[in-house]
């Protein structure tokens, strides 16, 4: 073969390859050639079914679990919208015939003072039996190493216990929760107490929030049970709030209400003051029923404010597998206040929260 001819194959080859950077050719270029995310926006709902979502970021990754009922898992990803096709594992299924073998409700996988915690409620199949508990695992990362059952987690008092939110504020741990004041399955309040470590009640518990609204005691057809439950701290600025959800889950109204802090003590129930209005809730103009068992994240570079919750596709589906997980960004009002907005209709384009594409890319990296 001539030199010339060489020369034009060579030529030729840079030229498909300028070619493929353009675009116009679904030939790989170059296997060790970064990818970039192109993908800008995404849809709700997230997956077709997880109630009471939740999630932690460490690390430049989401670990994200939801309700299974009869297990314990972790989700983790880059970016919360992918959540459906996440890399998956069961960290826990329970032994048989224990206080903690049925009805695996609303965990929560948070990271504190250098460990990782997984909160859930769990009974004997027996409501009446719900209690908090914890397991315990010391790795960097939750989907390694070994999770430790560390027991329950309960005030002296022992009452019926669900949907627990520890959080850190001025160096101190507090849980908050749903419970019975008495043993009777009736009403449900919001509690707060001090945590001696992230798995010990210090001291008595004290009830901070009752369904006193009209929004916050609609039961329907179901049972005659008043609801506040699934509470969340929300801090910002100099503010502290906690969200609960409101009404029962098997009914379209479930929503969310709204608690701020007016007071430096948190035990003080006085210091709590509850808006009148629901914050959070249904929206049928956009195919949203029962909105609510909500968390919140921050966006990947840390500038925007997300809330996950779950809700319904359809009026009446009430507290079963069509609830699904769901996000979108929420703003702060002039007062310092957390603005929700209204449920965005499934299959709207909402813009992936900041910084999502930068951080996915870092995996192409080196």
């Amino acid at each position: 073969m001539s030199k010339g001819i060489v020369t034009k194959i060579v030529l030729l080859g840079a030229l498909a390859v300028v070619s493929c950077k353009d675009g116009n050719s679904d030939v790989a270029v170059n296997e060790n050639t970064p990818k970039v995310s192109e993908k800008t926006t995404f849809t709700n709902p997230l997956k077709s079914s997880g109630a009471d979502p939740y999630s932690w970021y460490k690390d430049g990754y989401y670990y994200y679990t939801n309700t299974l009922g009869n297990k314990l898992a972790i989700w983790k990803t880059k970016d919360l919208s992918e959540i459906g096709n996440a890399e998956m594992k069961v960290i826990w299924t329970p032994p048989e015939n224990t206080m903690y073998s049925r009805n695996i409700w609303a965990p929560q996988v948070q990271f504190l003072e250098g460990k990782w915690y997984m909160y859930f409620a769990a009974d004997d199949g027996d409501n009446q039996n719900h209690r908090m508990y914890v397991l315990e695992n010391s790795s960097e990362d939750p989907m390694t190493g070994e999770w430790e059952f560390k027991g329950k987690v309960a005030a002296p008092s022992d009452k019926w216990a669900i949907d627990a939110d520890i959080y850190e504020f001025q160096d101190q741990l507090y849980m908050i929760w749903s419970g019975w004041e008495g043993d009777e399955n009736g009403r449900q309040d919001i509690f707060i107490a001090k945590m001696s470590n992230p798995y010990t009640i210090e001291g008595k518990r004290i009830k901070i929030s009752s369904p006193t609204f009209d929004w916050e005691r609609n039961y329907g057809n179901g049972p005659e049970v008043l609801v506040n439950e699934g509470p969340q701290f929300l801090e910002h600025g100099d503010n502290l709030f906690i969200v609960f959800s409101a009404s029962g889950c098997w009914t379209d109204n479930y929503s969310l209400g709204l608690l701020k802090l007016t007071g430096d003590d948190l035990l003080d129930a006085e210091n709590w003051e509850k808006d009148p209005e629901p914050y959070f809730s249904q929206s049928p103009e956009n195919g949203v029923y029962g909105p609510g068992h909500n968390s919140f994240f921050k966006s990947p570079d840390g500038t925007e404010d997300w809330i996950l919750y779950h809700a319904n596709p359809n009026s009446g589906d009430g507290c079963g597998g069509n609830r699904s997980p769901r996000m979108q960004k929420i703003t702060w009002n002039a007062d310092g206040t957390p603005d929700f907005g209204t449920p965005v209709a499934p299959g709207t384009e909402l813009e992936l929260p900041s910084g999502t594409s930068e951080i996915k890319n870092t995996e192409n990296e080196n």
